[in-house]
């Protein structure tokens, strides 16, 4: 047994450390506030694996001093001792990663004997609110003396008194411990260990695994690939530690798969990390400047990554000519819309590595051509989705921006900087949202990708209300072409909001015709050369009009939900089937990783069922909801009563089940 205040002194001291295989710190609130309820009632909080390994074989975050010959490394009990040492030191301890708001800002009431995290203004109306990291960074004293001060809370000093110091004993509380020790525990002995131990947790990822291995030689890894990570972060593209995995497996070793990576050793291994990095920013710059996808919403196709850095591997780091580099566009942008790596697709980027080694893009596009039948050419009806999660809509962004399409209020190309003005797209409906729903229209009808164009935010919210037959003869008139520069119909009566399902299928063909040619440009060379690169633009979410109720209520249940604890979702985002590659529905919210990241399964939010393969996605374990109201209910039932405590590391948490994550 070793008491909470020892584990914590070791933290401070150096000797109790986290091992650099494990992920960081993923506790909510909730989960915090149920530790520390737990834990001042007695109730058991569990036991606490450690593993005590050599300084010299055993990778370690949160080192400040030289190591010793050994030293203790947390296994299971990351999440609670975290919590706890966060709260009782008012700072996260130096092994630390994640975010520190999670515990931070923690009260305590006297009164009822509960804790929240309250605001400041709620705890200046009630005295009996006490700010827990104050209690124990400052001790008894100070606290005792404001409530004994407030005639409010004289009355009950004595009681009051008792569970502030119940509630600073809770330091003094015996945690068992189970070491791990022995000459003979590899690293990867215990990383199965700890994969035992955690079977119902939030388990390592096969990615987690092979970067705990590499871990196990270079320490360093993890963070080399953060500092990546962050970079791309800062420029607007997100990015996970295990899709930069699979860039680096396929640079060192030209399969994409973890596995790969066993037999390489540490200096191939940081060489072909920065090799990959490399690669994936000057693709990132190509798709930039070329195509125009300059945010993480439109960046399609980025499971394709590997493949494009096993091809600049093999070219010498740079691609023959524009010719080439137009080719590998053209397969980019089609494995993108054709959904090739929809699924886990761990298989099918192993044989397209292959295939990009023996026969180079030629070989990629000819395989894309024969999973669809010999024609990759897009039809008016692939633009028939709806919502910006949809696969199409980044084609449509990307043959906005490489046309060079002019803005309906100003005339001007969308990309023209007027002085002392930076421009600022937004996506923007042809026929407004709120026009549409007073008409009847369905949200999946309001949302299509055919009724999306983008305009400077200015423009937008002029036009947000219009009818189209009003604003687009206005537009005609003061600045012909430039609806015809964003595919609008020329044909005044599909203006009409009783003509709207005409205006999509017309709209739909002027897109595909345009994206036809795009891409047989790039395909054939045609268009190498003769480019101007472009500039990046600053897209923002398009501002929710008064009368759009549903997207109203949709960002006020978002923010209920993660106030109760939940992860931001994914928001109107496609979900398809991970065998093949088919959409099963246009999610309003996704939550990928369940609500809680790695515990439960993955949820998801659908407004129009009648579009949504539900017994699929439930096939795949997805909790699936039909209405707002009955997630918020599902979310509130699970934070009450029992169910309220937090699992626990080892203990009854949900197994993730995954359909659309890498």
């Amino acid at each position: 047994m070793t008491k909470l205040a020892a584990i914590l002194d070791q933290i401070d001291s150096g000797s109790v450390l986290l091992p650099e295989f494990q992920r960081g710190y993923v506790w909510n609130r909730d989960q915090v506030r149920g530790l520390m309820r737990s834990l001042y009632l007695g109730y058991p909080v569990g036991s606490l694996l450690t593993w005590e390994a050599r300084a010299d074989g055993s990778p370690a975050r949160g080192e400040t001093t030289a190591p010793s010959a050994h030293r203790v490394l947390i296994l299971d009990g990351q999440q609670r001792i975290t919590s706890l040492y966060g709260i009782t030191r008012g700072r996260p301890p130096a092994f630390f990663h994640g975010d520190e708001q999670a515990f931070a800002g923690l009260w305590f009431h006297v009164g009822d004997e509960t804790f929240g995290f309250c605001p400041p203004a709620k705890a200046r109306d009630d005295p009996r609110w006490v700010d827990v990291t104050s209690l124990f960074t400052r001790g008894l004293e100070p606290h005792v003396g404001l409530l004994n001060a407030n005639p409010a809370t004289r009355p009950r000093i004595v009681s009051y008194v008792e569970r502030l110091a119940r509630l600073r004993q809770v330091l003094d509380r015996d945690l068992h411990e189970e070491k791990i020790t022995g000459e003979d525990k590899s690293i990867d002995v215990v990383v199965d260990i700890f994969n035992q131990v955690n079977s119902g947790g939030t388990k390592l990822s096969k990615g987690d695994l092979a970067l705990a291995k590499k871990c196990a030689h270079w320490p360093g890894a993890r963070a080399a690939m953060r500092t990546h990570l962050d970079r791309w972060e800062k420029e607007g593209f997100f990015f996970t530690l295990d899709w930069l995995l699979r860039n680096t497996s396929a640079v060192a070793t030209g399969r994409a798969g973890f596995g790969a990576l066993d037999p390489v050793t540490v200096a191939d291994f940081q060489q072909a990390l920065e090799s990959a990095a490399s690669y994936v920013s000057q693709f990132l710059d190509v798709a930039v400047g070329r195509l125009g996808l300059d945010h993480n919403r439109v960046l399609m196709g980025r499971y394709a990554f590997p493949v494009i850095c096993r091809m600049l591997r093999l070219a010498g780091g740079d691609f023959a000519d524009p010719a080439a580099a137009d080719r590998v566009l053209y397969w980019y942008i089609h494995s993108a819309l054709w959904g090739r790596y929809a699924g886990s697709g761990e298989t099918v980027l192993n044989q397209d590595c292959d295939t990009a080694s023996r026969s180079g893009v030629d070989g990629l596009i000819g395989a894309l051509e024969r999973r669809r039948g010999g024609n990759l050419a897009i039809d008016g009806q692939d633009f028939a989705g709806a919502g910006q999660g949809s696969r199409f809509y980044p084609l449509l962004y990307l043959l906005t921006r490489v046309h060079r399409a002019r803005d309906f209020g100003t005339g001007l190309p969308l990309d023209t900087q007027l002085p002392a003005c930076p421009t600022t797209l937004r996506p923007h409906h042809v026929f407004p949202k709120a026009v549409l729903h007073a008409a009847g229209y369905a949200p999946v009808q309001v949302n299509a990708v055919a009724n999306f164009c983008f305009l400077t935010r200015e423009t937008s919210l002029v036009l947000a209300k219009h009818e189209p037959a009003e604003f687009c003869r206005a537009v005609e008139a003061r600045h012909p072409g430039a609806l015809a520069s964003q595919w609008v119909p020329q044909d005044p009566a599909l203006w009409r909001v009783d003509r709207y399902p005409d205006f999509l299928a017309a709209r739909r063909e002027l897109l595909a015709t345009a994206a036809n040619r795009f891409l047989d440009g790039l395909r054939s060379g045609r268009a190498a050369g003769s480019w101007q690169s472009l500039e990046r633009l600053t897209v923002v979410a398009a501002e929710t009009a008064d009368g759009d109720s549903r997207a109203n209520q949709l960002m006020t249940l978002v923010a209920e939900l993660v106030g109760l604890g939940c992860a931001d979702p994914a928001v109107d985002c496609e979900v398809a089937d991970p065998a093949t590659g088919e959409v099963l529905a246009i999610a309003e919210a996704c939550w990928p990783e369940g609500l809680r990241p790695g515990q439960g399964n993955p949820v998801i939010l659908v407004s129009d069922p009648a579009e949504t393969d539900l017994a699929r996605l439930r096939e795949l374990g997805y909790e699936a909801f039909t209405s707002a109201d009955a997630l918020r209910g599902h979310v509130r039932r699970r934070n009450q009563g029992p169910a309220a405590e937090p699992p626990l590391e080892g203990m009854a948490a949900d197994a993730q089940i995954t359909a659309t994550r890498m």
